[in-house]
């Protein structure tokens, strides 16, 4: 969790007194350009954090090393706790953690600093839905990442059939509320969905990570990949203006503007895996949309109309 490196760096700095991003990759067990932005982000939030140019520089905590937080100005403490607040929701050794360094800090900052840390609540549920829940095997999966140590993964497709896997967990994603493990595999690198991962087990065999790995260049490709899978199939619809936000609501980044019509309607380009899922999607509009192309998505329409009058006349 991020908030926990930010508050690991903030004590390693006061400790050492000046680290480089990859001293502080090592210590936290991330990628280089991880620790730099964790850095960078402590820096332009407004704690006294700054780079050190020349041979031997670094990152500096000013004001030199120290065993508690006394160094910290006001605005610099409320900075901070900006920063970590939406986790004071999270785990127990979470809320632990903030609440030793709330105490570190000086009497007369604890009060705006606590109040600080209330100010930005994450509120994970859309409009009309639930919360999902942390899965359990998160946890599991986060201490073997750490641990380095191999997992058989008991996994089910998206056809419900099981397999097992045995695995190194280089990372964990959260997307959205839906976690995937990435992982090194006999066949190579491979992105798991965690609730599709109906058991693991953590073995005693170790495993030495890529020294090359960047985990959120790796899951950058791998949203790549899947993005692409996403949009094999695209359609041209006609819409009134208004209602583009509302498309662009359902499909996201598989939706653009491409053109305009003398009536006023909007011509968009929109994508799904298939035709079906167009319109599926696309059904519900009536005849407030009309499709243009292509001819499979206009018959998978047809049908499902069909079926509608069938049903309900």
């Amino acid at each position: 969790m991020r908030a926990d490196r930010l508050v690991a760096t903030v004590l390693l700095l006061q400790q050492r007194g000046r680290v480089t991003a990859a001293d502080l990759a090592v210590e936290l067990e991330v990628s280089v350009p991880t620790a730099r932005r964790d850095l960078e982000a402590l820096s332009s939030s407004g704690v006294p954090v700054y780079p050190q140019p020349g041979r031997g520089g670094g990152w500096q905590l000013v004001g030199g090393a120290r065993t508690d937080l006394s160094g910290l100005s006001a605005a610099e403490a409320q900075a901070l706790f900006l920063l970590l607040g939406p986790s004071a929701g999270g785990s127990p050794e979470t809320r632990a953690a903030l609440r030793k360094l709330l105490r570190a800090l000086p009497a007369t900052f604890r009060d705006e600093a606590e109040a600080a840390a209330g100010t930005t609540l994450v509120d994970r549920a859309g409009w009309g839905g639930v919360e999902r829940e942390r899965p359990v095997l998160v946890d599991t999966l986060q201490a073997a990442v750490v641990r380095r140590r191999r997992v058989r993964l008991t996994y089910a497709d998206a056809r419900g059939r099981t397999s097992e896997r045995l695995v190194e967990p280089w990372g964990v994603v959260d997307k959205d509320e839906t976690w995937y493990v990435v992982a090194g595999t006999d066949r190579g690198r491979r992105t798991f969905r965690v609730d599709r991962v109906v058991d693991a087990e953590v073995t005693a065999e170790t495993f030495e990570r890529p020294s090359d790995l960047v985990l959120d260049e790796a899951w950058r490709e791998t949203v790549g990949a899947m993005e692409e899978r996403r949009s094999r199939t695209s359609a041209t619809v006609l819409v009134d203006e208004r209602f583009v936000f509302v498309l662009r609501d359902h499909f996201g980044r598989h939706c653009s503007v491409v053109g305009s019509e003398p009536d006023g309607r909007a011509r968009v380009e929109v994508a799904a895996p298939t035709a079906l899922d167009l319109a599926r999607t696309l059904a519900g509009w009536g005849g407030r949309l009309e499709v243009v192309r292509p001819a499979s998505v206009r018959a998978e329409l047809a049908r499902i109309g069909s079926e509608l009058v069938a049903s309900y006349g």
